[in-house]
């Protein structure tokens, strides 16, 4: 949402200050609205990458093959 607000300042403030001054901007300086944007947001943010990490963990273990043992071989020690 804000991003690419971010990313068309070019201003070297520290990114806190920058992106507190987006959310306050973007909430007519309601500081209210702009913390629960800020937590919604990171929320959001925050599901996007456990999704990726699960999606990830997926694919990961469909690579390896997963076999029964052979029933004649017998037990191996």
């Amino acid at each position: 949402m804000l991003t690419q607000v971010l990313a068309r300042r070019d201003d070297h403030a520290c990114p806190v200050e920058a992106i507190s001054a987006a959310y306050l901007g973007f909430a007519g300086g309601d500081a209210g609205i702009a913390l629960r944007c800020a937590i919604a947001d990171a929320l959001s943010d925050l599901m996007e990458a456990e999704r990726r990490t699960r999606e990830r963990s997926r694919l990961i273990s469909r690579g390896y093959i997963r076999t029964d043992p052979d029933p004649e071989a017998g037990p191996t020690s």
